[in-house]
C-alpha cells in the first residue's frame, strides 16, 4: 500500500455549534476510530448541493465506519444566519452531522479555498486527502475501503452508529416550496421541493385540491422539483431538479411525462445538443415558454438551454459553463448558477443567483444585465441599477407595466426593476426566502419558501425604500506579489486510475480575472495545470477565475472498457496585490498539495 502524506486535522470549531446530533457538541477526539469526511460546503451553492448527492450512497455504504460532517462556511451574510442553516439541513435532506462556522473558523484552519472541499481524516486523527468540486466519490469510496483494511489490521477502526440524530419532523402542507404558477382553472400549482411532490392549491392558496408525485410514469418520483411553466399543449413543464430531468404534468389526467434528460447529471464532454432523451441535463432549476420554445435555467453548469417539443430535442441556447458575469452574444455569454426565468414579448428575463443579478437575453440572441456587478458583491440598496444591490435573488416576475419583481431571496424581500427609469425598488420585506412570485388578478402572491407558504401580496404604487446595505464576499483576500504569480493547480489521479489520455490531454485549465487588467499574461485557455501568470502591479485587488478539469480512468491493463471518471472545480480567489504577497498560489482538485 502506497506510503500517504500524514497531516494532523486541525480541530473543527464553529459558532453556530452541531445539528443533526440531538444538541451533542462533538469534538475530532471523539470520532477517533471513525473515518471522517469533512463536507466544506455553503447551501447557495448548486455544485455543493450535487456533492450532497453523490455522498448519499457512499454514506448509506459505510455507515459503521464512516462519518460525513458538513462543515457549513457562508459565502452570503445571509448564510451566516443559524436559522437559515438549520433550514437549509432540512431542505436539502442532509443526514448527517453539520457544524455551522459563520465566521469560517475551521475554513480558515483548513486552508480551504473552494466550495465545495472535502478533507478525508483516518481513525488515528491525519489529513490523507483532498479534493475540490466534483466527481470525487469513487475516489473517496477507494480510499474509504483502503483506510478501512488498513486500520482493522492495526486495530485502529472502531465500528458502530454514528453520531447522527434525525431532527423531529414538522407538519406544514408545503414543506420548502419552490415555484409556483396559476392554473387555467385559477388554481396554484405548487412545486413542493423538499417533499419531492407538486401541490395543487385552491385559489386561496392554503387549501390543499391534490398532491402529485409523479409516480407511476416513466421517469419515476419528482426529486426536489422547482420551476414550472404552462406549455401551449396545456401541461406545464416541470424543472424536476435532483431527477436532472424535464418533465410533464397534465392537470386534466395527472399523467406524468419525461420530456428531456436521461436522468444522469451532465458532464464537461457529454453532448450539448440532440434527441432530448439522450441529452443529461445539470440541475435544472426554472423553466418559461418564449420564442417558440421552452427554455431552461440550467443552474447546474451555469447556462441556459432550450426545448423544442416539435423537433424533439434541446440544446444550448446561452452561456459556456464558465461562471461569472459577462454579457454579450449569448454563445460567449457567462452565468453563474440561473435560477429564475420570466418571459416577455421581447425579454427573457433571468435570477442570476450566485452573481446577485437580473440579467435579460433579447431575440438576437444577446445578453445584458439590468442589476448586479458580479460575484462577490451583494447587498440590498435601492436607487439606479448601476449601483443597487441584490442578495442571491432565485425568482423574476414579469409585471404588466413592463418591469419585473425579483425574489431577492437571501435579503428576504421583493424588489422591482423598471427598464423604463433604470431603477431599483423594494416592493415587501420581511418574507421569508421568497424564491419565486407569480400574479395574480391584481395581487402577486410570493412563494414564502423558508415560511413554507404562498403569502399574497398587493402591488403597491409606491416603493418601500429601506436602508442602504452593501456587502463583499466574507472570505479573506490572498496576498499575491505583483509581477510573476506560478499558478499551481493539484490533481493526482486517485489510486488505481491513471490520466485518461486515450483522446488527446485529460486535462484543461482556464483563467481569467476581474478586473481584467489584474492580469498582464496567462490568461485563456490549456492543458497544462500549471502556469506563469502576470499580475499587475497597478490593479490593487481583484478577483482570479480558475476552472481546472481532469479526466482519470480505471487502470487495469486487461479491461478493454475502464471506467473513467471527471473531476471538476472553478475558483474564484479575491487576490490583494501586495509587495510581501506570495509567489506561487496552489489549489488542489484532488491529493495534497505538497507545493
Amino acid at each position: 500500500m502506497a506510503t500517504r502524506a500524514r497531516v494532523r486535522a486541525p480541530e473543527l470549531t464553529g459558532k453556530g455549534g452541531w445539528l443533526n446530533t440531538g444538541e451533542k457538541q462533538y469534538t475530532l477526539a471523539d470520532l477517533r476510530g471513525r473515518i471522517v469526511v469533512v463536507d466544506f460546503w455553503t447551501f447557495c451553492c448548486i455544485n455543493c448541493l450535487h456533492v450532497l448527492d453523490e455522498l448519499r450512497e457512499l454514506e448509506e455504504k459505510h455507515r459503521d465506519t464512516l462519518v460525513i460532517i458538513g462543515v457549513h462556511s457562508p459565502k452570503f451574510v445571509h448564510e451566516a444566519e443559524h436559522q437559515a442553516v438549520v433550514d437549509a439541513v432540512e431542505r436539502y435532506q442532509v443526514h448527517h452531522p453539520v457544524l455551522d462556522d459563520p465566521e469560517l473558523a475551521t475554513w480558515k484552519q483548513y486552508a480551504v479555498r473552494a466550495w465545495p472541499t472535502l478533507v478525508v481524516i483516518d481513525p488515528e486523527g491525519y489529513i490523507v486527502a483532498q479534493h475540490a468540486g466534483e466527481g470525487h466519490a469513487h475516489a473517496i469510496e477507494k480510499l474509504v475501503e483502503e483506510l478501512e483494511a488498513e486500520h482493522a489490521a492495526k486495530g485502529t477502526l472502531r465500528r458502530g452508529d454514528g453520531p447522527y440524530v434525525a431532527p423531529e419532523p414538522v407538519a406544514t402542507d408545503l414543506r420548502f416550496p419552490g415555484k409556483a404558477l396559476v392554473l387555467p382553472s385559477g388554481n396554484f400549482l405548487v412545486s413542493d421541493s423538499t417533499r419531492n411532490q407538486l401541490v395543487e392549491l385552491e385559489p386561496d392558496g392554503e387549501s390543499v385540491v391534490r398532491r402529485i408525485s409523479g409516480s407511476g410514469s416513466g421517469g419515476g418520483e419528482f426529486n426536489e422539483p422547482q420551476g414550472l411553466a404552462l406549455l401551449p399543449d396545456g401541461r406545464v413543464a416541470v424543472a424536476d431538479t435532483v431527477n436532472h430531468t424535464i418533465r410533464a404534468y397534465d392537470p386534466e389526467t395527472g399523467a406524468v411525462e419525461t420530456l428531456a434528460g436521461t436522468g444522469k447529471q451532465w458532464w464537461q464532454g457529454s453532448p450539448t445538443s440532440g434527441p432530448a432523451l439522450d441529452v443529461s441535463l445539470s440541475s435544472p432549476w426554472d423553466v418559461a415558454w418564449w420564442g417558440g420554445k421552452l427554455w431552461i435555467a440550467m443552474a447546474g453548469v451555469h447556462q441556459l438551454w432550450t426545448y423544442d417539443p416539435a423537433a424533439g430535442t434541446v440544446q444550448v441556447g446561452a452561456g459556456t459553463t464558465n461562471e461569472g458575469l459577462v454579457d454579450g452574444p449569448a454563445a460567449e455569454a457567462w452565468f453563474a448558477q440561473p435560477s429564475g426565468l420570466a418571459a416577455t414579448g421581447d425579454r427573457l428575463w433571468i435570477a442570476d443567483s450566485e452573481t446577485s443579478a437580473v440579467r435579460w437575453i433579447d431575440h438576437d440572441l444577446v445578453v445584458h444585465t439590468a442589476v448586479g456587478t458580479g460575484l462577490f458583491d451583494f447587498g440590498h440598496r435601492d436607487g439606479a441599477a448601476g449601483q443597487a444591490l441584490l442578495q442571491h435573488p432565485l425568482g423574476v416576475t414579469a409585471l404588466p407595466d413592463g418591469s419585473v419583481a425579483i425574489s431577492d431571496t437571501y435579503n428576504h424581500a421583493l424588489r422591482r426593476f423598471d427598464p423604463a427609469s433604470g431603477e431599483v425598488t423594494t416592493l415587501a420585506t420581511d418574507l421569508r426566502e421568497p424564491s419565486g412570485a407569480v400574479l395574480a388578478g391584481d395581487d402577486i402572491v410570493v412563494v414564502e419558501s423558508a415560511r413554507h407558504r404562498l403569502t399574497r401580496l398587493r402591488l403597491p404604487e409606491e416603493a418601500v425604500r429601506v436602508e442602504a446595505v452593501a456587502h463583499r464576499t466574507r472570505r479573506a483576500a490572498t496576498d499575491v506579489a505583483p509581477g510573476r504569480l506560478r499558478l499551481d493547480v493539484v490533481f493526482q489521479a486517485p489510486a488505481g486510475q491513471k490520466l485518461d489520455t486515450r483522446y488527446g490531454p485529460s486535462t484543461r485549465l482556464l483563467v481569467s480575472s476581474t478586473p481584467p487588467g489584474l492580469l498582464r499574461g496567462g490568461e485563456g485557455t490549456g492543458t497544462d495545470l500549471s502556469r506563469e501568470l502576470e499580475i499587475d502591479p497597478s490593479v490593487a485587488e481583484g478577483v482570479l477565475h480558475v476552472s481546472a478539469m481532469a479526466a482519470s480512468c480505471d487502470d487495469d491493463p486487461e479491461n478493454e472498457y475502464p471506467a473513467c471518471h471527471m473531476h471538476q472545480q472553478d475558483w474564484g480567489v479575491p487576490v490583494r496585490v501586495s509587495a510581501e504577497g506570495t509567489t506561487r498560489l496552489g489549489l488542489v482538485l484532488a491529493g495534497m498539495d505538497q507545493g
